[in-house]
């Protein structure tokens, strides 16, 4: 179908303000800016969302009844059928077809990379190796399969961030920031000690045993930064600082956190203020660093922090964190489980920053649909097996699925395509922000591809009123409204979400 030549953003009348938020009374939608060409890839892909019923519908909320039984739902943002789900669309069990930009569902939490039922991905899934992963699936730090470091580098390590050369393969975010945190305390304990060949001694052994020290190194940290995210398990946890309900009631480490630049926009209105509120946050890290009962082994960080309401930093920054860290003997985890694979318009958000020497670790999962850190040190491999250990160690059929991802996106050119859209994008909604400057507040990611927000007055609603016109939308902090569609995400998805954004905006 031949895509339509018109205006990429038209002025919408405003929904009466009498209408639901959600429902039938608000489903007629009209976008005549969409291009309706097929992708090559999702050729059956819908044109545009289709809205029958309230979400949840009858139809969902009798299995959401059903599930509530036996699952806790009362995180559920919306049910979904998968079998029908496409491309850029999620389906619901009652016919809703919803353009899907930002995760929870939203693009499964940011960790859906290709659009729903993919053929590369299903061709990959059907194939013996990954039949054979699936059925005996392997401890890997026991019995690895044979031809376990071809499957690494093929896939998982051929994405490795610039500089890095080994992994350890985990579960999932939050595991992969718990190892990586491991692995700096164990590095920074054995540099103490003299080096890897040390041995315990037999009161280090013994009050291990008993969480003291000098056993357990209780006068060790890992630095975060406030309103950041990085997983809800024990050690994971005690860096998360962007919600108290991810935290309440759960004993955590008194580990330091410094102040992330709060950033005034547009930045070029605020370049003097915004230098000065970066430096001052370095000067805390090194503070802190300094001076903190417990020192940091390591500095745990967001290129852009998700959860938090999505926050950024210039490269400076990170730059200036990087010396820091350097000069100072302190390990740089650079936490890319959001961020990572493509979607800021590199495959790694943090080579937007032009770093002097790589980070020392890197994590990764979500958009890699595997987990795991890289990085490159020997000496962040523990001195003794079993120190970095698990049953499963990761799951080869997450590695054989990354390795299909990393294969498409490369073939596709999709990394190249998510900076254009989102260049495109950005341009749509500050076009937006222009019109209606209390409505789209503090618009953020320029050349950060579709890693896209602002913060509006009236969030909640917003989100609500997304839904029910099609675009599942999603928030963090306590005003944002983020984006984190697809790398399949094209310039006509670009369209329908920009055309009802400004008709919530405009009414």
């Amino acid at each position: 179908m031949a895509a339509l030549r018109v205006s990429r953003i038209s002025l919408l009348r405003p929904i009466p303000s009498g209408a639901r938020a959600l429902g039938p009374k608000a489903r007629p939608f009209s976008v005549s800016a969409v291009r309706t060409a097929a992708s090559s890839l999702f050729p059956d892909e819908p044109a545009r969302p289709t809205v029958k019923t309230d979400i949840p519908g009858p139809v969902s909320k009798k299995y959401i009844d059903d599930l509530h039984e036996v699952f806790d739902t009362r995180s559920l943002n919306m049910l979904a059928d998968y079998n029908k789900s496409i491309g850029n669309y999620i389906a619901d069990p009652d016919g809703n077809v919803l353009l899907d930009v930002f995760p929870s569902c939203y693009a499964q939490i940011a960790s859906i990379p290709l659009g729903y039922n993919n053929p590369g991905l299903i061709a990959a899934s059907k194939t013996p190796e990954m039949v054979s992963a699936i059925v005996n699936r392997p401890a890997l730090g026991n019995f690895p399969p044979y031809d376990w470091a071809d499957t690494l580098r093929s896939g998982i390590l051929k994405a490795a961030p610039p500089g890095l050369n080994q992994v350890f393969t985990a579960m999932a975010g939050s595991d992969a920031n718990e190892t990586a945190y491991k692995a700096a305390f164990m590095y920074r304990r054995q540099r103490e000690r003299g080096g890897p060949q040390a041995a315990f001694t037999e009161e280090e052994l013994n009050t291990s045993m008993n969480n003291t020290m000098p056993g357990s190194a209780n006068n060790l940290s890992i630095l975060s930064f406030k309103t950041g995210f990085h997983g809800r398990l024990f050690g994971s946890l005690s860096t998360t600082r962007s919600k108290p309900i991810h935290k309440i009631d759960i004993p955590a480490f008194d580990w330091p956190q410094a102040t992330f630049p709060q950033l005034k926009y547009p930045l070029e209105d605020h370049v003097a203020e915004n230098e000065a509120a970066e430096r001052a946050s370095l000067e805390e890290v090194e503070h802190l660093i300094q001076t903190h009962h417990a020192k940091p082994a390591a500095v745990v960080v967001e290129p852009i922090q998700s959860e938090g309401g999505d926050n950024h930093a210039s490269p400076a920054f990170f730059r200036g964190l990087r010396e820091i860290t350097a000069r100072h003997g302190v390990l740089l985890i650079v936490d890319e489980v959001q961020t990572g694979v493509g979607a800021t318009g590199r495959f790694w958000a943090h080579e937007h920053w032009d770093l002097p020497s790589p980070p020392d670790m890197v994590t990764f999962s979500k958009k890699a649909q595997a987990a795991g850190y890289y990085y490159a040190d020997p000496a962040l491999r523990p001195n003794l097996p079993y120190r970095q250990f698990n049953t499963w160690m990761g799951d080869p059929v997450r590695a054989l699925l990354f390795r299909a991802i990393f294969e498409q996106i490369q073939q596709r050119g999709l990394v190249a395509q998510a900076a254009r859209v989102g260049d495109y994008l950005y341009a749509g909604m500050q076009r937006i922000a222009e019109r209606y400057p209390d409505q789209v507040a503090n618009l953020r990611g320029k050349d950060r591809g579709t890693f896209i927000a602002f913060d509006s007055p009236r969030r909640d609603e917003v989100l609500h009123r997304a839904k029910s016109l099609g675009v599942n939308v999603g928030g963090s902090g306590a005003t944002a409204v983020r984006l984190r569609p697809m790398l399949v995400f094209e310039e006509r998805h670009a369209d329908i979400f920009l055309e009802v954004l400004e008709k919530i905006v405009a009414s």
